[in-house]
């Protein structure tokens, strides 16, 4: 039972963070610094929920700051995200054979 609670409740949360600015946002938006807000939150909440699970992922910092020195190098240099994400992960399993 409380199972559906929870899930009626995260349902309800959601649903409204969706609804909102729908219903009373109603005219076109005209402040650069909101636009602006609008825009780039994806990419902080994105970055947010990201960075931590980076360096959680592997069990060790040294492992897991070399795979994203890796990735972001080669995201710079507009390699294909498969590349990415491959070097990053050869790149952090080869340093933790090194280090044990």
């Amino acid at each position: 039972m409380s199972i559906a609670i929870y899930i009626v409740v995260m349902a309800s949360v959601t649903y409204l963070i969706r609804m909102l600015p729908f219903a009373f946002i109603r005219k076109k938006i005209k402040s650069v610094f909101l636009k602006s807000l609008l825009y780039y939150m994806p990419y902080a909440v994105l970055s947010a929920m990201t960075i931590p699970a980076i360096f959680y992922s592997t069990g060790d910092i040294t492992t897991a700051a070399a795979g994203t020195i890796v990735a972001l190098v080669l995201a710079y240099f507009n390699f294909p995200l498969i590349v990415v994400a491959l070097s990053a992960s050869s790149t952090a399993f080869i340093v933790s054979l090194f280090l044990y």
